[in-house]
């Protein structure tokens, strides 16, 4: 292209740019919504990452769209987001999926069920499988749009006062377990707690319960687990990722222009991305933290995870049996999950095997 051809080409971009940005920002309706979350603000993870949608839609906006954001108890106690959601107390919630597994179990399939996805497979399952159609079908049910938000990893397996060095260990241990793996430690002989986070920490202290599990060593650390349960065990077989979301009230989202929603959903993946970023690059320091001041570290036996394993595939033929949309999300979800472990085995888990190995080296 001739110099002369190309300022006039980038004169009409200018003079196009120049009108465009104000006639866009005209069409751009203000908008003010609220945000419960199930986080307390000392979560820069979780509740950072319900900010950091609400930092991402307001700047894209220029401001028109202000979404408030609230930590579990502000408006709604921290386990009704959801309710607050569907029933229009506030716009939007974020939180997991799994807490309102009393409504219909099929909701922890979104967010983390025992022997479920790793994390790369179940954002995969959520863009480009069936996992997003699939949620929000059943989510017209509750009144509810949803959007991942957030994922924290793979899970630690919580603290416990005594250790556990067998399936019958379980046995009457009252324990702070999210969702809908309670179900599979019920079955075990324990007794599951549903507890939000602020309140984890007084429950354990004061010996409500015998042990806790929230997310990994940077929350855990946090929330000061280490002081009152000396055994951290691992893994999390019941959260082998888990997904966060943003609950939004249908009617609200339906009523958003295109742009906004189109907005909200990048910012929703920003934030599902940047939340397991700080997760991978904050537990390793958290971790050696811990062990420095005296945490000890055990491994569920695999006797044990083979006992959990028999069990949680108890409870999901029990559900499936009389539940349809649990049955049929479970049935994608495994799928989607043996056929990502086809492709793993293969090249993921050698090198990740092989680098394990050889870091010390590398």
């Amino acid at each position: 292209m001739k110099r002369r051809d190309f300022l006039k080409a980038g004169g009409v971009g200018l003079a196009a740019s120049a009108v465009a940005a104000p006639a866009i920002a005209q069409s751009m309706p203000e908008v003010k919504w609220r945000m419960t979350t199930s986080w307390p603000k000392s979560l820069d993870t979780l509740f950072g990452g319900a900010e950091v949608i609400a930092k991402a839609v307001a700047e894209a906006t220029d401001n028109k769209f202000q979404i408030q954001v609230f930590a579990g108890g502000e408006i709604v106690p921290a386990l009704q987001a959801l309710d607050a959601a569907s029933n229009g107390t506030v716009e939007m919630g974020h939180t997991a999926g799994y807490y309102y597994f009393g409504k219909d179990p099929t909701f922890a399939l979104f967010c983390a069920v025992p022997f479920g996805l790793n994390t790369r497979q179940q954002n995969a399952w959520f863009y480009d499988g069936d996992g997003m159609k699939l949620m929000n079908e059943f989510g017209k049910k509750f009144n509810i749009y949803a959007l991942p938000a957030a994922n924290t990893g793979c899970q630690m397996g919580g603290w416990f006062r005594k250790e556990i060095k067998e399936v019958a260990d379980f046995q009457g241990i009252k324990f702070r377990i999210g969702g809908f793996a309670g179900l599979t430690i019920q079955k075990l002989g324990g007794v599951p707690q549903q507890i939000a986070a602020g309140d984890i920490y007084p429950a354990l202290e004061k010996g409500t319960i015998d042990a806790a599990e929230w997310v990994g060593p940077y929350d855990d650390e946090k929330l000061g687990f280490s002081k009152v349960a000396k055994y951290y065990y691992y893994p999390a077989w019941w959260e082998g990722s888990t997904s966060a979301h943003l609950m939004i009230n249908v009617e609200k989202w339906n009523e958003l222009p295109k742009r906004y929603q189109t907005i909200i959903s990048g910012a929703a993946a920003y934030a599902n991305s940047e939340a397991l970023a700080k997760y991978d690059a904050r537990n390793p320091a958290a971790l050696r933290r811990l062990v420095a001041g005296g945490t000890e570290m055990r491994a569920f036996s695999q006797p044990i995870m083979e006992g959990c394993l028999k069990a949680s595939n108890e409870v999901n033929a029990e559900t499936a049996a009389v539940n349809p949309d649990f049955k049929r999300v479970l049935e994608s979800m495994q799928a989607f999950r043996n056929e990502g472990y086809f492709w793993w085995q293969v090249a993921e888990y050698n090198y990740d095997t092989f680098m394990i190995r050889s870091r010390t080296r590398a």
